[in-house]
């Protein structure tokens, strides 16, 4: 992707001057190190919330019923009767959850570094975020409400691969819907990939994939629509905490450094409005 020109309105949000420079390697290790380790607990604390998950789904169904935004037993059918469709989905929704989200890591650390920063803590603490509530909250997927005629899609169609797969059901938590890191997720890429890729397409598929991975995990009776409005909430939430955070820094640090000019240069560069903004 080609970067996007960074004295356009759309980059004021990430103008300190510490979002200038690239976060140590080690420093992203170590938030991986410490996301993987809150995963762990709620992954270990499976066993004592199975029961409750079971609960809670139910309650959740019930709820959107009397709302009337149940759509997940009708598009999970629905779908599932394009087979090549509802197996790329099974794929889509075990891989590309992760491998576009890391993509989307790499190229803002790479080629935009004045918002890499600010970008990863918004992921960092919706992440978090999500994770405190698969402890305090767990709740099963629709493909375990089999008595109210969901289908398991992995199951069905023998899907290798998935996280919902018995080779890799003992390192993931089948427990953990609500909120849903697959709607967090692809909304952070997708803002990213709007706000700051230059190309239009690229710019478009922002848009589009959200909305398409809202497709895939309903279908794939993976996650309820409460789940997704969770997922949207939490990120809410987290740009929201990353931005007062920044506000609340000293204004000498958040105001943008003019550059000096190099030596023997007797041009001097006048600030542009993007830069007294």
């Amino acid at each position: 992707m080609r970067s996007a020109n960074p004295t356009h309105p759309r980059f004021s949000w990430a103008r300190s001057r510490s979002a200038r420079v690239r976060p140590g390697v080690w420093t992203e290790l170590a938030l991986i190190a410490i996301g993987y380790g809150l995963y762990s607990l709620t992954r270990d604390a499976v066993p004592d919330h199975k029961t409750a998950a079971m609960h809670r789904a139910s309650s959740v169904l019930h709820a959107e019923h009397v709302l009337h935004i149940d759509i997940e037993l009708s598009v999970n059918h629905a779908l599932d009767k394009i087979t090549p469709l509802i197996v790329g989905m099974n794929y889509y929704y075990a891989t590309l959850h992760f491998l576009i989200t890391i993509g989307v890591l790499v190229w803002l650390y790479t080629r935009q570094p004045h918002v890499y920063r600010q970008a990863r803590t918004v992921l960092f603490l919706a992440t978090v975020t999500s994770l405190i509530g698969f402890y305090f909250f767990a709740l099963a997927p629709p493909r375990y409400l089999t008595d109210h005629g969901f289908i398991d899609t992995v199951v069905k169609h023998h899907t290798w691969g998935s996280w919902a797969t018995p080779d890799v059901d003992s390192v993931s938590n089948q427990y953990a819907a609500m909120p849903s890191d697959h709607i967090a997720w692809s909304l952070w890429c997708g803002i990213m990939l709007y706000r700051y890729a230059a190309h239009r397409w690229v710019r478009l598929a922002g848009l589009v994939y959200p909305a398409f991975t809202f497709t895939v995990i309903v279908a794939t009776a993976n996650h309820f629509v409460a789940d997704a409005v969770g997922g949207a909430l939490t990120l809410t939430a987290a740009f929201t905490a990353q931005h007062v955070v920044h506000r609340l820094r000293p204004a000498g640090e958040r105001k943008p450094r003019v550059p000096e000019p190099a030596s023997g240069d007797a041009t001097v560069r006048m600030p542009s409005v993007s830069d007294t903004k």
